[in-house]
């Protein structure tokens, strides 16, 4: 039996892998987040408590259950407010993963870390792995700069890149482009959309398959793990809009220029995912597949 402790559980990667685990017969799932233990499925893990900012913390939970792997799935992930607080970013995204390494270290322990699309310019997309890394804002320069440290490290690791991850929480408390877009639109509000920049929407379902299978394969070097198609993010709303029968007059198109966020944003990622189809055994759903799988889940949490 393997033992996997993942970090980040009360978000949705973290509840996503989770899930997967839990009552695996050959994984002993340790379940980690800030503060108390958000999923309802309580069963089939191990909960601690852990802030990934507290290396001795970290250093003793390690010690306590020795991972065979770890699965870091914490950040900050708002990039704006990464751009305007650049010392909490800094010690979430870079520093902690520091602590992970060098608590890794000491156990021996094969460590999977997500990062991001933003590591790019946004010039040449779709990239593939080996493609050069230009981050445009903070946060992506700090998602490449632990990559460079974990690269660095000497341990067993897998990065797993991903984009714009999609899903539903337990407690529908967090929210993401599709479920932005779902809300914002019953309530009547309008919405203003880009219309310059293309992504290829993950499903978080697919994405935790792939970190499992890394984690467990004990993979290593860096894999482009997202959804199948590039597409703008207007689109990806109006095809949300169409989807779930929502009246597209709320959807207002919007130049990135005009929007005028703190950070800059990649114009165009998307990724070339045959390697994490080849070694992960990756096979992501289509867009319109994984809505149709995330309206089933709306429709239980309404329950």
């Amino acid at each position: 039996m393997k033992t996997i402790l993942v970090t980040g559980s009360n978000g949705l990667l973290g509840q996503k892998i989770i899930y997967a685990l839990r009552n695996r017969s050959d994984v002993k799932c340790i379940s980690t987040s800030r503060g108390e233990n958000r999923m309802r499925e309580k069963s089939g893990y191990i909960y601690e408590s852990l802030d990934i900012t507290d290396a001795q913390a970290i250093e003793e939970l390690f010690l306590k259950y020795r991972p065979d792997s770890v699965i870091n799935t914490a950040a900050m992930t708002n990039v704006d407010a990464c751009e305007t607080n650049r010392d909490d970013a800094w010690k979430m995204n870079v520093t902690a993963v520091d602590y992970l390494i060098d608590a890794c270290k000491k156990i021996d322990a094969h460590l999977v870390h997500l990062s991001t699309d933003f590591v790019f310019d946004g010039r040449n997309g779709p990239y593939v792995e080996t493609d050069e890394a230009n981050p445009l804002s903070f946060y992506g320069h700090t998602k490449y700069e632990a990559e460079k440290r974990l690269m660095a490290s000497g341990l067993h690791w897998a990065i797993l890149r991903t984009i714009i991850i999609y899903g539903v929480l337990d407690d529908n408390s967090r929210s993401n482009v599709v479920l932005w877009a779902i809300n914002s639109i019953r309530s009547k509000k309008t919405i203003t959309v880009i219309n310059d920049q293309f992504r290829s929407p993950t499903l978080a379902e697919d994405l935790a398959d792939a970190c499992i299978s890394a984690s467990l394969k004990k993979a290593e070097g860096i894999y482009h793990v997202s959804g199948m198609e590039v597409m703008n993010i207007l689109d990806i709303v109006k095809i949300v809009a169409e989807f779930f029968d929502l009246d597209q007059q709320y959807i207002q198109p919007i130049s990135s220029e005009s929007l005028k966020q703190p950070a800059v944003r990649p114009p165009v990622t998307g990724f070339i995912i045959e390697k994490a189809v080849r070694e992960l055994d990756y096979h992501p759903h289509t867009f319109i597949e994984g809505l149709s799988y995330l309206k089933k889940q709306l429709e239980l949490v309404v329950k």
